[in-house]
């Protein structure tokens, strides 16, 4: 057997993808699962994008393009940023990856080594620690709790900063916790960062498009003129647009970083996939009802599922505003035993509910908040429906 580098001994596969391929490979087998660990839309992609991929291969978009993207998409996508948040772009600012978890860890790359930290309010999506950790810098957890929202506050992040924090990662609307910083949330973060010469922000906006109830997302470039030269925002057509297997994402920022991670893809990847950036281009510029119309039903399944979630005694959690998550608070459950085996904690609780009754989560310990389970509500009603019934049932053993 080869020896394997301490980078790889390092890094931990991904929870939600090893808790997703599980579901996967049972279903293979004909085996009824209740799937609520992926953050993947069931839905399909819209048949006018693939419809646009199609017609991509036909010309002959088949070949390398710049390692940045092409052109035209990325005119599009600072034309989008112009408009939606008022935000003076070139395409020289834009920067087209493979997928928002590539444009993540690409502008995390040039601005942070070793010595270098990277500040992560908890509760956390599970990559941020290991994309941060692969470049050589640590990371710095700041927790935030249910009273609080799970938001990040000003007296917090001042708090926490230290001589070597070089960047903060921030997340709205977050996942796993489906909160969104309102406008004055982030302002007062934002006056916090400014006063730090050289501290950057890298904003994870990819469920900027899936926001409830009247809530508006923020982008965090635009609040504040100072902060062009400061932040990193990514987002991606994943969520948007259920494109998840297309792996495409952005970034956009200042000129100069946006080169560093754009020479950093040319030696990665080559590229970002040919075909894909043409397709997402026809999603940029196509009529948006697509998009609201998916809004529109998840809203309708974070309702059923807050609905059946809040019948079960001893879970609390917030109806979550923005992305399509649920973050339980099943703590109370955690030291009992259900049909024979002892749960101490959200994994062992996660493993149970599979083991017995093919109900799929992910436990909060992956996402630095022991006690919680993460429920992702991309499945259609009637399958939320019967799995939710049968967590109901479990619970109700354990309690």
């Amino acid at each position: 057997m080869l020896p394997l580098s301490s980078l790889a001994q390092m890094i931990k596969p991904s929870a939600t993808l090893a808790a997703g391929a599980r579901a996967k490979q049972l279903r293979a087998q004909g085996v009824r699962v209740f799937d609520f660990s992926l953050g993947e839309p069931d839905f399909a992609t819209p048949a006018h994008i693939g419809e646009a991929a199609a017609v991509a291969v036909s010309a002959g978009h088949t070949r390398y393009t710049p390692a940045n993207g092409i052109l035209p998409l990325r005119e599009v996508l600072a034309q989008r940023y112009r408009d939606r948040y008022g935000l003076d772009l070139s395409p020289d600012d834009v920067v087209v990856s493979r997928g928002a978890k590539h444009a993540i860890f690409n502008p995390v790359a040039p601005l942070c080594g070793p010595g270098d930290e990277v500040l992560i309010p908890t509760p956390f999506w599970t990559s941020y620690a290991d994309i941060v950790e692969m470049t050589g810098a640590r990371i710095h957890l700041v927790p935030t709790t249910f009273a609080q929202h799970f938001k990040l506050s000003a007296a917090q992040l001042r708090d926490a900063l230290t001589p070597r924090t070089r960047l903060v990662l921030m997340n709205s609307p977050c996942n796993p916790t489906g909160t969104v910083y309102s406008r004055a949330d982030l302002e007062a973060l934002a006056d916090v960062i400014l006063e730090r010469p050289g501290l950057a922000v890298l904003s994870d906006e990819i469920y900027e498009c899936l926001v409830f109830d009247g809530h508006q997302h923020h982008c965090f470039a635009a609040l504040r003129p100072e902060l062009r030269d400061r932040c990193i925002v990514v987002s991606g057509a994943s969520k948007t647009y259920a494109m998840t297997g297309w792996r495409m994402g952005w970034a956009i920022g200042p000129a100069h970083t946006i080169k560093a991670i754009g020479d950093i893809q040319s030696q990665q990847t080559g590229c970002p996939n040919s075909v894909s950036q043409y397709a997402v281009l026809a999603a940029l510029q196509s009529d948006q009802k697509c998009v609201e119309d998916m809004r529109l039903e998840f809203q309708k399944r974070r309702d059923l599922v807050c609905e059946m979630l809040g019948r079960i005694p001893g879970l609390r959690f917030h109806k979550p505003e923005g992305a399509f998550y649920v973050f339980i608070d099943a703590s109370v459950y955690m030291g009992k035993a259900f049909r024979g085996q002892k749960i101490p904690d959200s994994d062992a609780l996660c493993q149970a509910l599979f083991e017995h009754e093919r109900v799929n989560l992910v436990p909060g310990a992956a996402f630095g908040a022991e006690g919680y389970l993460r429920l992702s509500y991309t499945s259609d009603r009637t399958e939320i429906k019967e799995g939710l019934e049968r967590l109901a049932g479990c619970l109700a053993e354990m309690a």
